[in-house]
């Protein structure tokens, strides 16, 4: 069933087809002139038109408002109905993007069949366009850490709703996926997750790119805002986008319409609107580069994506995620990942983060055998590949000015440090692993003055600020 404008100048004609299309389970809307029928659209764009050619003291005629609706809302099927029908006015009307046309008086079962047909064939299109839009796959959130279950709670509140989303965390932590599980499990699921990169489109492109145009040689040309209608609108490193630009959106985000650059045609949106950052907005904000009134509407919901260094107990389901997602999209080896490269892996530098991870993760598949597990000599870190010797002589340097106690404890503080971040602040996990009973362990930890803190729902190890002065 869907809602069905019908447009006619002839109150009982329109009535008459309002009560049929209402028997049948519809729901109508009723129009009598150009001015009605633009106004009924603009409002809330209809499932499909029935629409008559000659409507008596109208501004424009049939055709005209065929025409305005094909050029700024290509997707709604309209049926064209006349009293005065021939070949020429038929042909005409098709031509223009009519689904179909009707004579007056025309047979009700016929018209069923034609709306019936119209419905299916305009619902079959939005599905093939959300089809082409969506991208389920990287919406799966990988990882079971403390920090990664905070995140998805938070995430699953927020899709409850329908206010404005602000991800901020550093450069490669899956800011976009949290984006796109958030919509996979919202109730807009089913219309499209539209991305906008705000540092990739040129300045004097974006309001094209956003607002689409219209021309007489082009026609309509939607942009990103008529695309993810019904859906979610992505801004991805929000701070990029130009301050022109920025002022723009703020207009659009308080009345959810638009007019299109060259072109007076006033648009409509229904978008739910997410964005993402590297960078101190507020920083950005007394530096004159944001717009102090659009941060505040885009960071209704601040959610905050945690770094990998505060989530090393997922590094390992992360890799092995990235080799079978390697090797079922680029045909790379399925290998299995070494204990001890689980440990490396965990212990290691990440500034890039996730992004880094799956980097060297698909370098590691490229250059490596075709088979065997991944070895810890394959992995590469941050600084890049050192021979044994260039490592033996950093250790020898940091250790070599140092009394041998001193160079112990030194020794113990950072390796302890590094095992209970690489298991997410968990004590029982690393008593286990280094061989230690946990009472011992936290004496240990205590003669060393390595605390905890709490950290994006984990607990992060550090060396006590206090002991550091000293």
């Amino acid at each position: 069933m869907g809602e069905i404008l019908v447009v006619d100048d002839e109150r009982d004609i329109r009535e008459l087809i309002s009560d049929i299309l209402e028997d049948e389970g519809h729901t109508t809307r009723l129009a009598w002139d150009s001015d009605s029928a633009y106004s009924e659209i603009n409002h809330a764009p209809p499932d499909l038109i029935i629409l008559d050619i000659w409507l008596k003291d109208s501004k424009h005629d049939g055709i005209d408002i065929l025409k305005t609706v094909k050029r700024n809302n290509p997707d709604i099927p309209v049926v064209i109905i006349s009293g005065h029908g021939n070949i020429e006015i038929a042909v005409a009307a098709v031509k223009q993007g009519a689904y179909d046309f009707i004579e007056k008086p025309f047979n009700i079962d016929q018209l069923m069949v034609v709306i019936s047909r119209a419905l299916e064939t305009s619902r079959l299109r939005r599905e093939n366009t959300k089809l082409r839009t969506r991208d389920v796959s990287q919406a799966e959130m990988i990882g079971s850490s403390a920090a990664l279950k905070g995140l998805k709670s938070q995430l699953e509140k927020v899709a409850r709703g329908n206010g404005r989303v602000m991800l901020s965390g550093p450069s490669g932590s899956g800011k976009e996926v949290a984006a796109r599980f958030l919509h996979s499990i919202s109730d807009r699921s089913s219309g499209p997750f539209v991305t906008v990169n705000s540092a990739s489109i040129e300045p004097d492109r974006m309001e094209d790119v956003l607002f689409g145009r219209s021309s007489g040689e082009r026609g309509h040309e939607p942009g990103l805002f008529e695309q993810a209608h019904g859906g979610i609108l992505f801004f991805d490193e929000v701070a990029d986008m130009p301050l022109g630009t920025q002022s723009k959106i703020l207009r659009v985000l308080v009345d959810q319409s638009f007019q299109r650059a060259d072109g007076g045609d006033l648009v409509r949106v229904d978008v739910r609107v997410i964005s993402a950052t590297n960078q101190d907005l507020k920083g950005e904000i007394a530096a004159g580069r944001f717009r102090e009134e659009l941060y505040h509407r885009l960071n209704v919901v601040p959610v905050a994506v945690p770094s990998l260094d505060q989530r090393r107990e997922d590094i390992p389901e992360l890799a092995r995620y990235f080799i079978t997602d390697l090797n079922a999209s680029q045909g790379l080896p399925l290998r299995a990942l070494s204990a001890e490269a689980d440990a490396q892996l965990q212990t290691m530098t990440w500034p890039g983060n996730v992004r880094q991870l799956r980097n060297n993760i698909e370098r590691c598949l490229i250059l490596g055998p075709e088979s065997g597990e991944i070895k810890t000599e394959e992995l590469q870190s941050d600084a890049g590949e050192r021979d044994s010797d260039d490592v033996v002589a950093m250790i020898a340097m940091a250790y070599a000015g140092l009394p041998l106690r001193e160079a112990r404890e030194t020794f113990e503080r950072e390796y302890l440090i590094a095992q209970i971040n690489r298991f997410g602040g968990n004590i029982s996990k690393t008593a286990n692993f280094v061989g230690m009973e946990r009472s011992a362990l936290h004496r240990k930890l205590k003669s060393l003055n390595v605390i905890t803190t709490a950290r994006s729902g984990s607990r992060i190890a550090s060396a006590d600020a206090l002991d550091d002065a000293l």
